[in-house]
């Protein structure tokens, strides 16, 4: 398929599967310029070499099937077109497509579980995941990275009709990780989609979630916590397209940032159409900025192209820990280190107690609490 004009997935970027109607990024480009290319070992300019070792495993419960498929399977690409260079060479260059779909009306009382781990960064790595949540069905799915890899993939959520899907992506690479990825949510009338983003280790990860709707009524919630360390580049892009009337959409990113060129970047995209009058929507990002030498580029973006609109906001904030909130502890006897923790834990953990799964939440939490003891 050759260039898409108008894609669900965004209003102003072109998209397509073909990847040569990209042209190589340069930095000077509004979507790349605040990425270090440098950093990317080949992903953005077809130099990386496809020899890397990514191992992705699917556990799912009974009556749930789940799927290795060639890219000439129907259920490819239908959410999603690429919409930069990685995203099409990712579209391009995976061999086989992992493919899960959950049954009409079944209610998974155990979540799905997608493991992806890599092997080294010695060449790059490409994959395709597509979950498929059928009408009135309701399931969650944690997709885990781990391990070591130059890694780039598309990821596509299906939501049908009055169908309820809810992710957790853990972001936990070793130090020398390259991760590029998009997350793309397509919503059918009534469905229900929760994102949570949990983004800790790598050296550079760059993740896009987005959301499109196909019929009245989609709600979405995305929301995502990242702990940025020294040297670390950690980018998240996010796009709400509300393209149909009388749907909903809540994002609120937080993050810590602590170390010499520790680097956050987050782009917050949301467009109101024309046709998707009634539409609801807030977006929010904050970044508790710990130490001298780190970096937080935060932009909240939003495109009103209707009048009849239920509700539109967006917000930013960037900065130090509250000096009143430490003297009120101090205050009560607890020492600076620990008052520090309990601000920054209080911050974060506000956005990590929406995770529904015990383990995951207990473990996101235990990592905050090893990341400030450093």
């Amino acid at each position: 398929m050759g260039l898409n004009e108008k894609p669900l997935s965004t209003l102003h970027e072109k998209a397509s599967y073909d990847l040569d109607d990209f042209e190589v990024p340069t930095g000077r480009e509004e979507a790349w310029r605040f990425t270090p290319l440098a950093r990317l070992r080949g992903l953005h300019n077809g130099t990386a070499e496809v020899t890397g070792q990514v191992l992705t495993q699917a556990y799912t419960p009974a009556g749930v099937s789940s799927e290795w498929v060639g890219r000439d399977d129907a259920r490819i690409g239908r959410a999603y077109v690429p919409a930069d260079r990685i995203s099409a060479q990712a579209y391009n260059a995976f061999e086989k497509a992992l493919v899960v779909t959950v049954p009409k009306e079944a209610v998974l009382a155990e979540p799905i579980r997608v493991e992806v781990r890599g092997g080294g960064v010695d060449g790059a790595s490409y994959g395709h995941i597509v979950v498929v949540v059928e009408p009135l069905a309701e399931a969650i799915v944690v997709i885990e990275h781990q391990g070591s890899a130059v890694y780039a993939s598309n990821v596509e959520f299906v939501v049908g009709d009055g169908a309820t899907l809810r992710v957790v992506s853990l972001q936990d690479w070793q130090d020398d990780a390259v991760h590029v990825s998009h997350h793309h949510a397509q919503l059918a009338k009534d469905a229900t989609f929760r994102s949570f983003v949990v983004t800790l280790g790598g050296d550079l990860v760059r993740l896009s979630p987005s959301v499109s709707y196909t019929g009245p009524g989609g709600d979405a919630d995305l929301a995502g916590v990242y702990f940025v360390d020294a040297g670390q580049h950690l980018e998240h892009r996010l796009l709400v397209d509300h393209s149909r009337p009388d749907c909903r959409s809540n994002v609120d990113y937080r993050g810590a940032l602590q170390g010499e060129g520790a680097h956050a970047v987050w782009i917050g995209d949301v467009i109101i159409r024309v046709e998707a009058e009634g539409t609801d929507t807030y977006e929010l990002n904050r970044n508790l900025i710990l130490t001298d030498g780190a970096r937080a580029d935060s932009v909240p973006n939003l495109e009103i192209l209707t009048g009849e609109v239920a509700g539109a906001g967006h917000a930013s904030t960037s900065g130090r820990l509250d000096d009143e909130h430490i003297f009120y502890l101090q205050a009560r006897g607890i020492p600076f280190d620990e008052a520090r923790r309990l601000v920054i834990r209080g911050f974060l953990g506000q956005l990590i107690e929406k995770i529904q799964i015990d383990e995951i939440r207990d473990r996101v939490m235990s990592a905050v609490e090893a990341e400030l003891a450093r």
